[in-house]
């Protein structure tokens, strides 16, 4: 069973990063093998909705989505961490999750998933809602923890001292590990994953 820890904040070793941290360590703990992966500090272009990924399976930007993309068949599960920007995600992992989820329902469905925020003082629970809703349209199981998955800290110094934002890191691993290893046995039991209807789509416009 495989984790990948998005990192979507433009600094590598920041307050973000410590949280993820936390998580990537505990879930190793629990046997769980984790993989890294830095969004970067080159801006992200947004999805323009050409539709050509749908055909290709890949951004005709060949950037940090597509090298993303190639990882999700093989992974279980997702851990996607930004820094609050205006009570909101970054710009980056805004965008970034914008085209890795157009379309791909299929690709990331009943693959469990979590989002963690990191901020100075205020603006985590929007941005907490914000990194949810990706995973709640494309039937990912959300693993949750004691408290919103945020820490706080201007410096990651600082986030190493929010003992209780470090405590929830440590839940949300140890839930989310708890969850694979369930979805584990019961693939193991014979247990298959649900059939989707096909997707209706309303138009309220008439």
């Amino acid at each position: 069973m495989k984790v990948i820890l998005v990192n979507g904040s433009p600094h590598p070793k920041g307050c973000t990063y410590t949280a993820l941290k936390e998580v990537k360590s505990t879930l190793e703990k629990n046997g769980i093998e984790t993989e890294e992966f830095w969004i970067g500090s080159t801006p992200t272009a947004g999805c323009i909705g050409c539709g050509k990924c749908l055909e290709t399976g890949r951004c005709f930007l060949n950037d940090k989505v597509n090298e993303f993309l190639e990882k999700v068949p093989n992974a279980d599960g997702f851990v996607f961490g930004t820094p609050v920007h205006f009570a909101s995600g970054s710009g980056m992992i805004t965008s970034f999750m914008d085209r890795i989820f157009y379309g791909r329902r299929n690709l990331f469905k009943n693959k469990v998933a979590a989002g963690v925020v990191s901020c100075r003082r205020g603006g985590a629970t929007s941005t907490f809602d914000q990194i949810n809703k990706y995973f709640a349209m494309n039937n990912m199981p959300i693993i949750t923890s004691q408290y919103w998955n945020m820490v706080h800290g201007s410096k990651p110094e600082d986030v190493l001292q929010d003992e209780e934002g470090m405590q929830t890191m440590r839940t949300l691993a140890n839930n989310m590990a708890w969850i694979l290893k369930c979805i584990e046995a019961g693939k193991k039991a014979g247990i298959k994953e649900p059939e989707n209807e096909k997707i209706i789509s309303t138009n309220f416009i008439r």
